[in-house]
């Protein structure tokens, strides 16, 4: 149920550590791999740490999914290593902290083409390349990253960032309608804070970080942030055979914090 080996899988946000970690855990279920960044010297460098690791099929492109064009060159990059694309995991993004009356408009725009529209075009790309497969490949599956902030607020300037992840969850639900009947599911992670560049600043013994994330464990039922392996078992089992009925949802990989 859970035999993605042989299945032609794309990163996007590949260097990063949700899709670095996601190509690693692809890699090592025995998918074909291409990952696709914009930096081509740190794409280069963890295609080569993927092959030493794992002994995997790993291809490259550069870029993000910030124009149409762009988009199909990063999938049509999978297309062209391995004739076909299967699975595709979707990790980029960014915020851009500000209080609503202090932040610009430009900001604001930032955050959510990065956040939704950039989602939208990968999907895009993914959905036309889809429709020319046939179906005895099994159904094709994306997954997004979302985040706990898509369905709760924060009170610290995420206007734009929880706007835009709420706005990419309602994307999933709609295409998953849309795609329901054309061979191909789409669902997304919710991760709450897990360990990364921007956020190991969280995880230090030392004041603001120790204070941070001693309040947020108040409503972390499972008593500890996240690792970036946590969020792995979710993804394979999104983008395996064992999920061929589970479309359009947001999987909160959050040691319990949407439950409280």
């Amino acid at each position: 149920m859970f035999d993605i080996s042989g299945k032609s899988a794309l990163v996007m946000g590949g260097t990063g550590s949700f899709g670095s970690a996601a190509a690693l855990a692809l890699a090592q279920m025995g998918c074909d791999i291409t990952i696709a960044d914009l930096s081509p010297d740190k794409v280069e460098a963890k295609a080569e740490e993927l092959r030493a690791a794992t002994g995997a099929k790993v291809a490259t492109a550069t870029g993000l999914p910030d124009s149409e064009e762009n988009a199909a060159n990063i999938v049509n990059a999978a297309v062209e290593a391995y004739g076909a694309l299967d699975l595709m995991f979707v990790a980029t993004g960014m915020n851009d902290v500000g209080y609503i009356e202090e932040q610009s408009y430009d900001s604001w725009r930032k955050v959510m083409s990065a956040n939704l529209d950039g989602y939208w075009l990968a999907c895009q790309a993914a959905g036309r390349q889809f429709a020319k497969q046939p179906a005895e490949r099994g159904r094709s599956k994306v997954v997004v990253v979302s985040s706990t902030r898509g369905r709760h607020g924060l009170p610290t300037g995420y206007t734009g960032y929880c706007a835009s992840k709420a706005g990419l969850d309602g994307m999933v639900r709609a295409l998953a309608c849309e795609w329901g009947g054309k061979n191909a599911n789409i669902n997304a992670i919710g991760p709450t804070v897990f360990r990364s560049p921007l956020s190991e600043w969280m995880f230090s013994d030392e004041d603001p970080g120790k204070a941070t994330r001693e309040a947020m464990l108040e409503r972390v039922p499972v008593g500890r942030l996240s690792e970036t392996d946590d969020l792995m078992g979710g993804l394979v089992y999104l983008l395996s055979p064992a999920s061929d009925y589970v479309t359009g949802h947001t999987l909160y990989i959050d040691g319990g914090y949407t439950a409280e």
